[in-house]
């Protein structure tokens, strides 16, 4: 008989039992190293990535203090005279004479520019002619009216003594139409004696034009015009001369954006300073803050005018001035420097708290905190402050007024003169 063992198998199965246990230990122990490597190279990463070292985080600090604050507004402008007159001539002419200059102190009523007149005064002679001519005409409707109505007083008369038998009626209507004719153009003449006056006075006026004053007291800036110069007078004045009165006194005309309007207001005191003077500080006061609007480039700003005194007369028409006008003063005010407020705590101070490498490797939800701090700063007037206790940061909530950009008052709040506030971070390696 044939045995039906196999002795292959045999031999495998029995080396299996043998060794299976041994294969099985191996096989943890291949896991085990395989995790351990892989745990390694993480923090081999995170270290390199943060060069090696632990990180020490230190604080910039500044001090609270107690002191008055000032609240400005910027805006830039102009200086302006405070009455500019632009002085033009109605009549066409040529230049006989200009008798001012620039920067010539000028009086109301003082001669400026004279026109040649040989034109004006042959216009004046013909009007006259012409005033005497209706005169005349006047005179000769007279004598007509006289010499009809004596004529019809005449006939009336005869009528009357012939008891009506003569003159015929037709002649007694001829002499009535005579007389009112006569009356008629006497009328004519005396109108046009009226006329002819007009005319004459038209002429003068011109003529009295055709020497150009001044019409106030002040100060030539500008002169376009030179003798010889032919002046056309059409649908516009042409422009001789622009006065400015007194610049003793000026107007500083500046443009306040929109978000600092509703701080400005009349009285309000203000210094400026222009290129020309770089060292000098000028002050002034507003007169007058105006509603009407207008939009450069996007911008929308507030025409505001401010009064100048200008007794040694540095300041000129025309220059461009920065005003700082002085909106709001708070004494012995709660200060804090603005940089405090917008002071966030850096994230790596979280991230310590949470776990050292474990928190670094492992994810872990989002911190509310952020959550926090945006709901805590939706009011602007809420808002919080970071101070170093013990080397470590807390939070102070704070009620905040007004600010200089600098410097922020403190209106409410566990906030005390000397406390020392975080302004910004410091990091240091070790």
């Amino acid at each position: 008989m044939k045995s039906d063992i196999n002795p292959a198998s045999d031999i495998t199965g029995t080396m299996e039992k043998r060794h299976f246990p041994g294969l099985r230990k191996r096989w943890k122990r291949y896991v085990v190293i395989a995790l351990l490597v892989t745990v390694a190279a993480v923090a081999a990463t995170v270290l390199l990535k943060t060069g090696g070292k632990s990180t020490v985080i230190q604080y910039k600090t500044e001090q609270v203090r107690r002191g008055d604050l000032t609240v400005i507004v910027t805006a830039t402008g102009t200086l302006q005279p405070t009455n500019k007159v632009d002085v033009g001539s109605e009549l066409s002419g040529t230049i006989r004479s200009v008798e001012a200059d620039y920067n010539s102190m000028v009086k109301v009523g003082q001669v400026l520019v004279r026109l040649d007149t040989s034109k004006l005064e042959a216009t004046i002679t013909q009007s006259r002619a012409a005033l005497e001519v209706a005169k005349a005409k006047v005179l000769q409707a007279q004598a007509t009216v006289m010499e009809t109505r004596a004529k019809l007083t005449q006939l009336q008369k005869v009528h009357e003594l012939s008891n009506g038998k003569v003159p015929s009626q037709s002649e007694m209507d001829a002499a009535v139409a005579a007389s009112a004719r006569a009356k008629a153009d006497a009328a004519n003449y005396t109108a046009a004696v009226s006329q002819a006056q007009a005319t004459l006075q038209v002429s003068e006026t011109d003529l009295s034009k055709s020497v150009i004053r001044s019409p106030i007291n002040g100060i030539v800036l500008t002169r376009s015009v030179e003798p010889g110069q032919t002046v056309v007078a059409s649908m516009t004045t042409p422009v001789l001369f622009t006065l400015a009165e007194n610049l003793t006194h000026m107007d500083l005309h500046v443009n306040v954006d929109e978000a600092d309007v509703g701080k400005v207001q009349e009285g309000q005191p203000a210094t400026f300073s222009v290129a020309a003077y770089p060292n000098r500080t000028f002050e002034a006061r507003i007169i007058q803050a105006r509603y009407g609007s207008s939009t450069t480039s996007g911008v929308v700003t507030y025409e505001t005018v401010l009064k100048v005194s200008n007794p040694d007369l540095s300041l000129r028409p025309g220059m461009t001035a920065t005003a700082e006008i002085t909106v709001k003063k708070i004494a012995n005010a709660t200060l804090i420097p603005s940089a405090a407020l917008r002071f966030t705590p850096p994230i790596q101070q979280e991230t310590k708290a949470t776990g050292g490498l474990v928190g670094a490797l492992l994810p872990r939800p989002p911190s509310s905190g952020s959550q926090q701090r945006n709901d805590e700063t939706t009011n602007k007037k809420q808002q919080r402050v970071w101070v170093l206790r013990n080397n470590q940061i807390t939070s102070v909530p704070v009620t905040i007024g007004s600010t200089n950009g600098s410097l922020t008052e403190v209106v409410t709040g566990d906030i005390q003169p000397g406390m020392e506030v975080v302004v910004d971070v410091i990091t240091g390696g070790k």
